[in-house]
């Protein structure tokens, strides 16, 4: 289903919106947890693109597994993608978590438990942001690794090329 379109693979069109709407999400998550304040105003869109990217994290797999079976097994590139999905759930979770709790605070109704919730809210959200991060950047340089490795390492610089 998610092998090609118009004759181009899918995989890399997907990746590449997973590759900037997860660090967009990433970042949204972190501010959101640091300044409350901007948890009301921001906060639905910032769940809004960690919801998106984490939704196109199972097509970019798909399309991924439609592609090994085009162009080879890509390594630990495959294994690693397969494992993106469990860090990205974490993200939309507690960014709608954080955002809920705080239109409730603003709106006057009463938080569920103890004040420190949203404490707690926030810091597993900065843990499950930079760990999402963390992965997302592993999955890609393994990406890379897989389709340009090869052609980048054994090629030989340009006369005139710096080394630099």
């Amino acid at each position: 289903m998610f092998d090609l379109i118009d004759g181009l693979p899918v995989h890399p069109l997907v990746v590449h919106a997973v590759v900037v709407l997860m660090p967009l999400a990433v970042l949204g998550t972190l501010a959101i947890a640091a300044r409350p304040a901007w948890r009301v105003a921001y906060g639905p869109l910032v769940t809004g693109v960690a919801l998106v990217a984490t939704v196109l994290v199972p097509v970019a797999t798909s399309s991924g597994e439609a592609l090994e079976k085009r162009v080879g097994n890509p390594g630990i590139h495959a294994e690693l993608g397969d494992t993106l999905l469990w860090f990205a759930i974490p993200v939309v979770v507690l960014a709608a978590a954080l955002t809920l709790l705080e239109r409730r605070r603003a709106a006057g109704k009463p938080l569920p438990g103890p004040d420190a919730v949203r404490t707690v809210v926030a810091a597993l959200a900065v843990v499950a942001a930079l760990a999402c991060a963390v992965q997302v950047y592993r999955v890609g340089d393994s990406g890379a690794r897989a389709v340009w490795g090869d052609q980048v390492a054994s090629s030989t610089p340009s006369p005139g090329a710096s080394s630099e």
